[in-house]
């Protein structure tokens, strides 16, 4: 959950899974759509689906005992390096080098690395591992971790408070928020679709969105394609009066920036579909970007 999510909005949510889902059996018997719903707001979610394949493979292959080397870890879906070394070093108590990204900036400036990432990252790992020590290596690791977030910040870092400036190269060099160097940012392509909102009585049509692709397995209202134009009303879920609201909401993925527009349909009876009690919509789980539209929808209605 903490991969790409901050501590303040993953305590909650954690807290909730392992009360709702105990161990590695419970978890695998879930049922997608549940858990599915009860991940919504971390984002990510081919996270909350490496979860359920975690689970299972540990059920399935290792007898529900959680598998404690990182050659074993690695073969887990969803667990790949920084996690394997982290739950191998921290959980478990074996010497392994993890990085992440506090890590990565720290080393960094330590060792001067100017090779711009990502083509830097295998120099700084073999830097890492040339200071990670063979006893305590998962103490180690938090202790750089916690380094890179309270002292060597991405901005203004507080060298002055360091405990290894004096072996800094980065802090010799004048300035060591230049390290580690990056690659010039891409501008996020933009995409376009249309969010269909579907009213009966005071129910609201969703859907289920497939499991392969973005957002896969989770609720969600009806959308057309997202395409490089604006689509319009292409893909309809039903024949309708619809009407475009003025409004559009926007929502910046990974990969692509992505507008909205708003389509409510009018004159609508009940159809064979999910349909959800407007009020509790809150409820059902809607993905972030989802659930903007919904609320967009709503004050514009």
């Amino acid at each position: 959950m903490l991969q790409q999510t901050g501590v303040t909005t993953v305590i909650p949510k954690f807290a909730m899974f392992t009360r709702r889902w105990p161990d590695f059996a419970a978890l695998a018997a879930a049922e997608d759509v549940d858990l599915m719903a009860a991940w919504a707001g971390l984002g990510y979610y081919a996270r909350a689906r490496n979860l359920v394949a975690c689970a299972k493979a540990v059920v399935r292959d290792h007898g529900g005992e959680f598998p404690t080397t990182e050659t074993e870890l690695l073969t887990l879906p969803g667990i790949g390096g920084y996690t394997a070394a982290a739950i191998a070093a921290i959980a478990f108590g074996a010497r392994a080098v993890v990085v992440d990204a506090n890590v990565e900036r720290v080393v960094g400036r330590l060792f001067a690395i100017d090779t711009p990432l990502p083509g830097g990252k295998p120099e700084i790992y073999r830097a890492a591992d040339s200071i990670t020590p063979d006893t305590r290596s998962g103490d180690f690791a938090q202790a750089m971790m916690d380094l890179g977030t309270a002292i060597c910040t991405p901005r203004n870092p507080r060298c002055l408070a360091c405990p290894i400036r004096a072996d800094c190269a980065g802090f010799a060099s004048g300035d060591p928020q230049a390290y580690p160097v990056k690659a010039a940012k891409k501008l996020k392509p933009q995409r376009y679709g249309t969010i269909f909102w579907v009213e009966a009585g005071d129910q609201v049509l969703l859907v289920t969105r497939p499991d392969k692709g973005l957002l896969g397995g989770m609720r969600a209202l009806p959308t057309g394609p997202w395409a490089d134009a604006p689509p319009g009303l292409a893909d309809a879920p039903i024949a309708a009066d619809w009407t475009l609201l003025p409004g559009t909401v926007t929502h910046v993925f990974t990969h692509f920036r992505l507008e909205l527009a708003l389509a409510v349909g009018r004159g609508v009876a009940q159809t064979p579909g999910t349909w959800w009690p407007v009020v509790g919509l809150a409820t059902a789980g809607l993905p972030t970007v989802f659930a903007k539209a919904a609320d967009a929808i709503r004050r514009e209605m």
